[in-house]
Order: structure tokens, then C-alpha cells, then sequence
């Protein structure tokens, strides 16, 4: 594939981007048109329920989309939901030919679109950037695929694997610049996790505090609801709700939560506590693609052992603790090195003081 070709998927695939955490349930997508050589329209999709990238790209381009060259990250849809199909647009400009980065991975859906370009006399390229357009929408194609939220883990920890100090002390482990980028995490994705134990000790707010960001649907997982009612979540303003997770049927407990404002969620119980499958499928139920596991060494260690993290983001600070401290998991972990959980496609990238590791198990688990 030529240079041009490249260079405009990669210009479609900057425009997905200023999507990405605003679109669910939905993927992020971007789209460019291109009239000998010049870029007539592009567009990214905003929102659920609004425009797609396609629309947004045919408007601005108008007349001059007859004969033109379509970039898209993703195929175009070929279905009545919200809005028309894109396909169909395409072909009502009379566009010359369509590039597409990666096939709907809809099962339902998946090729319509590009054999309905096809029979109408468009010419269809599938697969310029692929992989670059898969990392995009990981999340939205775990959830379409399954129905159920890609987990991410994000922890810090010092160079000797402290997230504490033996007095639970974690603030603060990082710096500020590692500090920025999990608020710009928060604003990507669709909810935010962390266990009771966590809002008891830091009493944390959960949200994103960036220029322009969206809070996520924050969800605390408590078992017993014990959730302090002086806690810090039930006085935010904020537009993104709180859940509290929990497999205690009892209505007095539930109802006066919910009369702070925040919403109860029942789970099955398992050993005693809320049942971490049932919870991440109830997620997805709603639409949840995205959740980001941010506190409690329990938790994370429970995470871990269901096999439920998509990915992990380690921030590496250069701390030494020394002594006992708090790790990152809690509970058993594997009793032979042999059987410790690699992780794949591992990437290494400095943020201030600070180095981010991040990848993705290698061992597909049980989901």
C-alpha cells in the first residue's frame, strides 16, 4: 500500500481517537475523504445516537465526494439503528472507492456493509491499518464479541513492588505527570473500579480531573455495604453515577444508600463476597465496555485470579520502601514461578520521574 494510503488511514484513525471514551455503546471511528489528492472531509463519531464518522465527513465534503477516495477505521455500518446506515450514504455520494481499516467485528453485522458498497459498484480495500484500528476499539470489540467490560488494571508500585507502606500509606507513589495520564485513563474509559477497603482508607473522589473530560460510571465493590456514609462520593456533583456493587439482599441497608444518590447493584454471592463474574456481566448488560480497576490489593488479587484483567498498566516509580509494605495482590497467588501470569506485547514508556509498563496476560482465562 502506498504512502497517501497510509498517511490518510492514519489521519481517519487520528479522528477515531477524539472519540474514544464518548462513544459507548458504540465504537470510535474516523473517517477522511479524499478528491485527487486533497482532503475534501473527515469526521469522527461524538456520541451514541448522533451522526457517525461518514456523515460527518459526506457533510463537510458535499458535492465534491462524487468520484472520491473514503477512508474508514471501521466498516461501515449497513443497518437502520439509531441512524441510517453509513453504507448507504456512501453509495447515495457516489464515492469511488472505500478503504477500510478492519471488518464490524458485529457478529450480526460483520461484511454487510462492505458487500452492500460492493454491489453497488464501489470499489472496497479491507485491512490498511488493521492492527492500529483493533487497539483502538478493544474494549467495544471484547463487549460486542462477549458482552461483557475489557478490565484494565492500573497500579503503581515502587522498583521493590510496594503499593503501601506497612502503615498503608500510598500517597503518593507516583508523580504528577503519571498522575495526569490516569486522569486522562478515567476520562477514556467507561467505568471506574475500586473496593470498599479503598474508599474507607483514602476516601477517594473517582473522577476525572481533566479539561474536558467525562467522569466514569464509578463502581465500588462492597460486599456487606459497609461504604462509610460521610464518604466523599455521595456529595460529588457529577454527572456519571455510582454504583455500589454488593451481594447483601438487605432492603434497609440498600434503600438508605440509595437515598444518598447512589445506585444499588445485587450480585450473585460467591465465598462470602460479591461474585466478580456476575458483576462484570451485569456491567455489560448496561452497556459498560470499559472499566478501569484502579484500588484495593484484595480486589485486584481476586481479579487476577478469576482471570477477568484484559490488561495491565503498571506504573514503576523510583521508590525503594524496603521492609514488608503492601504488594499489589492479596491472597494466594501461584506457588511455582513456572505458573506466574506473563504478560504479552509489553510496552515501556517514561512519564515524568515515573515508567509505565503495560501489556496484556498471556494466559486467556476463563471468559
Amino acid at each position: 500500500m502506498s504512502a497517501h494510503h497510509l498517511k490518510m488511514m492514519r489521519l481517519a484513525l487520528s479522528e477515531a481517537r477524539k472519540g474514544v471514551g464518548k462513544t459507548a455503546p458504540n465504537p470510535a471511528v474516523g473517517c477522511v475523504i479524499v478528491k485527487d489528492d486533497a482532503i475534501v472531509g473527515k469526521g469522527w463519531h461524538k456520541k451514541a445516537g448522533t451522526p457517525h464518522a461518514e456523515v460527518h465527513a459526506l457533510r463537510k465534503a458535499g458535492a465534491l465526494a462524487q468520484g472520491a477516495d473514503v477512508y474508514v477505521t471501521l466498516e461501515p455500518c449497513s443497518h437502520f439503528g439509531k441512524t441510517p446506515p453509513c453504507a448507504k450514504a456512501l453509495i447515495e455520494a457516489r464515492v469511488s472507492r472505500v478503504y477500510v481499516a478492519m471488518v464490524d467485528p458485529n457478529p450480526l453485522v460483520s461484511g454487510r456493509g462492505i458487500a452492500m458498497l460492493r454491489e453497488a459498484g464501489i470499489e472496497v480495500e479491507v485491512g490498511l491499518l488493521e492492527a492500529e484500528s483493533r487497539e483502538l476499539n478493544l474494549p467495544f470489540i471484547k463487549w460486542i464479541q462477549t458482552r461483557r467490560p475489557y478490565v484494565v488494571l492500573k497500579s503503581a508500585i515502587t522498583l521493590d513492588g510496594k503499593s503501601a507502606t506497612a502503615s498503608g500509606d500510598s500517597k503518593w507513589v507516583t508523580g504528577d505527570a503519571a498522575r495526569r495520564e490516569v486522569h486522562r485513563l478515567r476520562g477514556r474509559l467507561d467505568a471506574i473500579m475500586v473496593g470498599v477497603g479503598t474508599v474507607i482508607k483514602d476516601d477517594p473522589l473517582l473522577t476525572c480531573r481533566v479539561p474536558g473530560g467525562k467522569d466514569p460510571l464509578r463502581v465500588i465493590v462492597d460486599s456487606t455495604l459497609r461504604i462509610p456514609r460521610h464518604a466523599a462520593l455521595f456529595s460529588l456533583k457529577s454527572q456519571a453515577t455510582t454504583v455500589i456493587a454488593t451481594c447483601c439482599a438487605d432492603p434497609a441497608r440498600g434503600d438508605a444508600l440509595s437515598a444518598h444518590g447512589v445506585e444499588v447493584l445485587v450480585c450473585k454471592e460467591r465465598d462470602g463476597r460479591v461474585d466478580l463474574d456476575d458483576l462484570l456481566s451485569k456491567l455489560g448488560e448496561r452497556g459498560v465496555q470499559s472499566v478501569l480497576l484502579e484500588g484495593g490489593h484484595h480486589l485486584a488479587g481476586a481479579f487476577v485470579r478469576g482471570g477477568f484483567i484484559d490488561r495491565c498498566m503498571l506504573f514503576l516509580a523510583p521508590k525503594l520502601v524496603g521492609g514488608t509494605g503492601m504488594g499489589l495482590f492479596a491472597g494466594e497467588g501461584v506457588q511455582l514461578m513456572a505458573d506466574a501470569i506473563r504478560l504479552e506485547d509489553v510496552q515501556v514508556k517514561r512519564i515524568g520521574v515515573d515508567l509505565l509498563v503495560q501489556g496484556k496476560p498471556a494466559k486467556k482465562q476463563n471468559h
